[in-house]
């Protein structure tokens, strides 16, 4: 099975980020979050439009779905205040998804609404946010994570997110998680491009070492 390597932009991004989210995309991110905190729709909406059509539908907002339905992007992402607020499942078409965040295999557990896939963060220290420590034991997620897959109905499906890099994306593949997202590596880097690349080349080799393909 197929291990998703998704992609979060940074909060402010550098002065060519139109540019370099298109060619991120040219070079294979599969799916990509705009996490713009703070951002009115105007701004969100003028860097929707700064990239190639073709590319819109691996686009996922997080908020705004009035944007996600006009622009037939991928998806809409709840906030954890998005999801505390929101009384019924957002109205969105056929083929979109729906995600959010989670913080605690606690709420992992507890949770009722269905999504298309969820993040637990942070697995590791972030590299985005300073002092924002991870609070898991990966054998204790592992040990969840088999559980989860046996339960009986609606299972989400868990992608790590927080600190993932080169050095430990096989640490989370390990651990069962249906996939991963990277954050703080790629935007920290002089070079994303080549930054994204190298997670995703580790990614991939780890997957055909323990698939045996």
């Amino acid at each position: 099975m197929a291990f998703p390597l998704l992609l979060l932009t940074a909060p402010t991004g550098p002065p060519n980020e139109a540019h370099l989210l298109a060619e991120l995309l040219a070079r294979g991110v599969p799916r990509l979050h705009l996490r713009k905190p703070g951002w009115p729709a105007a701004q969100l909406e003028a860097l929707i439009q700064a990239l190639p059509p073709q590319f819109h539908q691996r686009l996922v907002l997080h908020g705004h779905p009035e944007l996600v339905r006009r622009y037939r992007l991928g998806g809409l992402h709840l906030t954890t205040a998005g999801r505390r607020t929101a009384t019924r499942r957002p109205a969105l078409l056929p083929g979109q998804t729906l995600s959010t965040s989670f913080h605690s295999l606690t709420e992992i557990s507890q949770h009722r609404r269905r999504y298309d896939y969820v993040f637990l963060s942070p697995i590791f220290d972030s590299i985005s946010k300073e002092g924002y420590a991870s609070a898991f034991d990966l054998s204790e997620v592992q040990a969840f994570l088999q559980r989860l897959a046996k339960r009986p109905g609606y299972r989400p499906a868990v992608l790590a997110l927080g600190g993932i890099d080169n050095g430990n994306i096989t640490a989370v593949q390990q651990a069962g998680f249906a996939g991963a997202a990277v954050l703080g590596s790629v935007w920290g880097s002089t070079d994303p491009v080549a930054a994204w690349q190298q997670v995703a080349q580790a990614s991939a080799a780890s997957q055909s070492f323990h698939t045996g393909s």
